[in-house]
């Protein structure tokens, strides 16, 4: 990690200053079904709501709508609606939010070596 790239205001990362922003953008990050949601739509992937929910079937409707809101929000994922009948609504990441496949790949090869030692 280039833990003395420039923060926003310019000014490299401190041990604290990295630790804090990490944990910041994990926030953004938790909960159940937001990366199965992003595994999903990786790769320029665009889906409908009905295949995410039938790609992720333990999912409710009403969990997927508040995630990819969240998801949304936070500029990870766009919403694309199509005015027609019957509507159509498409989810695809943002810039922002396809940056997160080598950070996740990573973290998958860690997790991977971490299952191959024993632990």
């Amino acid at each position: 990690m280039d833990r003395t790239a420039p923060t926003s205001k310019g000014e490299p990362f401190t041990r604290t200053s990295a630790a804090e922003a990490v944990e910041e953008t994990l926030k953004l990050l938790e909960g159940r079904w937001k990366l199965l949601i992003l595994f999903q739509l990786f790769g320029g992937e665009i889906r409908r709501f009905s295949q995410l929910q039938r790609a992720i079937p333990a999912i409710s409707e009403k969990m997927l709508s508040q995630q990819l809101r969240q998801l949304e929000a936070d500029g990870i994922v766009r919403r694309i609606v199509h005015h027609q009948v019957p509507l159509k609504v498409e989810y695809c990441l943002t810039d922002s939010g396809q940056a997160l496949c080598p950070v996740l790949d990573a973290l998958l090869k860690w997790a991977a070596t971490r299952v191959n030692d024993g632990r």
